[in-house]
């Protein structure tokens, strides 16, 4: 996936995106970033998780996937993953309005997200 994104620039990126400000390149940083964190809280290569056209990371063990297409595939649109990422979306209700394309065996990703804690209200 490329040079390893820091958890400092990660953050900032996450912060424009949900801001709703972010550059095109704030928002790729953002999306590899969450991708990176995805794929080091589940290793393996049983399900590749695709955001197109700013990254894809393979996750989850079981199968070992070493060329070709996996056998489970995730894909969705970048503001789809980082609303996922970040836990202002749910699994569930991203399939029910069918915004993600997901087919094999593993490739409900509910156990995995979000990936980041979603924002705790004030009080």
């Amino acid at each position: 996936m490329g040079r390893k994104i820091s958890a400092e620039d990660g953050r900032a990126a996450l912060a424009a995106w949900r801001t709703g400000s972010a550059s095109r390149a704030e928002t790729g940083t953002a999306v590899r970033y969450s991708l990176q964190v995805l794929a080091q809280r589940h290793p393996g290569q049983a399900v590749e998780v695709r955001v197109p056209p700013f990254g894809a990371v393979q996750i989850g063990s079981g199968t070992v996937h070493r060329r070709g297409t996996p056998p489970a595939v995730v894909e969705m649109k970048t503001d789809t993953w980082l609303a996922l990422a970040v836990g202002v979306l749910t699994w569930e209700n991203a399939v029910s309005a069918k915004q993600i394309n997901a087919t094999g065996i593993g490739s409900d990703l509910t156990a995995c997200l979000p990936v980041f804690s979603p924002p705790r209200p004030l009080s």
